[in-house]
């Protein structure tokens, strides 16, 4: 097939799964630059692609399609805030906090991030945020600062009337934002991020992965983690969170705020523990026994638990897991299970956390289950492609994560 080499270049380019976004789009991408450049056919355009780096640079751009919106996932900003004052209260002005938004789009991600922190007290001097997309063009939108109605959705608007300016149907973003934000092209996957590693308190990355093939997240994912300073913080999307256990990464413990930090160092193994020098162990100190207290005849009649209701069970769920609590997560699943109907988020709680135990079979077990309630559940679509993709079933995966990416367009929708 024709298309299969321009496929092949988007791949080894930007790391782009084509079935992710969808074959026929891309087909419709090629067919509308090779009329741009007026090319006879597929073959005198991709004589013409491989000769001109604008003409590749306009491939991608045709492919890409930016959604993205001001304040999304607002959980994540007040996250932010919590953990930027404390970042802060740890560097005790050493220096500023440094942020990255990659990739940023047309600049809503980045600009969301700076009105946050200076919303929440922050001084425009101790924070410095690099923004950074492989699209010049959105680059260039960024940069403009100038955004329509789609760009604002929700029903809190209120940092709209603080932060812009309107200019009839366009608003303008404040220039006490904007010089936050330095904005440039540039690849994820890019050698030259390397000069950056360990640079950044807090990394943003959300909705990318799933437009990669397995080994492709697994390398964007490494570069994520060394771009983080070791005491840093990563935010993802919803749906990608599925590597990160790994990878050594842990939720911070914030529920919907979808931000991991590293593990901590594993406890030494016997061996280790053996070539430590050995100190001698502290004697007991001696307590006096307190006189016993008389034992009443009978015990006092215990109250029943109150029944949960199954708005706080799940909120309960939702904490325990998002706080890495796997023990108490998976109980709160069970008595869910037995009070209520079947659902999908908690079978997928389970698979999840049988997941990062190291038991694949029974996370399987899970995930399908959930799958069966929700077909399109987007978490579990990207876990159960990652799992099925470390056994070894490339097509499994894939397929997995073509539902993965047409659920999350059309929750977009």
């Amino acid at each position: 097939m024709s298309e299969q080499r321009f496929f092949r270049f988007l791949q080894e380019r930007i790391g782009l799964d084509v079935e992710s976004v969808g074959v026929a789009m891309v087909e419709r991408a090629l067919h509308q630059r090779s009329q741009a450049v007026q090319a006879t056919d597929l073959d005198d355009y991709w004589l013409r692609l491989r000769q001109s780096a604008a003409e590749q640079q306009a491939l991608i751009e045709a492919v890409i399609v930016p959604e993205t919106w001001f304040f999304r996932y607002p959980e994540s900003f007040d996250a932010l805030l919590t953990l930027a004052r404390k970042r802060q209260a740890e560097l005790a002005g050493a220096r500023p906090l440094r942020i990255l938004s990659l990739p940023c789009s047309t600049g809503e991600e980045p600009y969301s991030i700076a009105m946050a922190l200076l919303d929440g007290g922050l001084c425009p001097d101790s924070f410095l945020i690099d923004a950074m997309d492989i699209s010049p063009n959105s680059v260039a939108r960024a940069q403009q600062a100038e955004y329509g109605r789609n760009s604002f959705r929700g029903s809190d608007l209120a940092f709209r009337d603080r932060h812009f300016s309107a200019e009839g149907e366009v608003h303008r973003l404040d220039e006490r934002v904007r010089r936050q934000v330095s904005l440039q092209a540039g690849n994820v996957l890019d050698p030259a991020l390397k000069s950056r590693d360990g640079l950044y308190d807090f990394v943003f990355c959300r909705n990318l992965l799933i437009y990669f093939d397995v080994p492709t997240q697994q390398r964007v994912f490494e570069v994520l983690k060394r771009l983080t300073h070791v005491q840093g913080v990563l935010f993802i999307g919803p749906a990608e969170g599925s590597l990160l256990a790994r990878l050594g990464m842990r939720p911070v413990g914030i529920a919907q705020s979808f931000a991991y930090v590293r593990q901590a160092d594993p406890a030494p193994t016997p061996a280790e523990q053996a070539e430590r020098p050995q100190r001698q162990p502290a004697l007991p100190k001696v307590v006096p026994l307190a006189p016993r207290a008389p034992r009443p005849a009978s015990p006092a009649p215990q109250p029943a638990p109150a029944r949960e209701s199954e708005a706080q069970l799940l909120a309960l769920i939702a904490q325990a897991a998002n706080g890495g609590d796997n023990q108490q997560a998976r109980a709160g699943c069970e008595r869910y299970l037995k009070q209520f109907a079947p659902k999908a988020q908690v079978y997928y709680w389970l698979g999840l956390l049988s997941d990062t135990e190291g038991d694949a079979t029974q996370a399987i077990v899970h995930y399908r289950k959930a799958l069966y309630l929700e077909p399109q559940h987007p978490e579990t679509l990207m876990h159960l492609a990652a799992l099925l993709a470390a056994q070894g079933d490339a097509a499994g995966a894939r397929r997995l994560q073509e539902r993965a990416a047409r659920a999350g367009r059309e929750s977009e929708r």
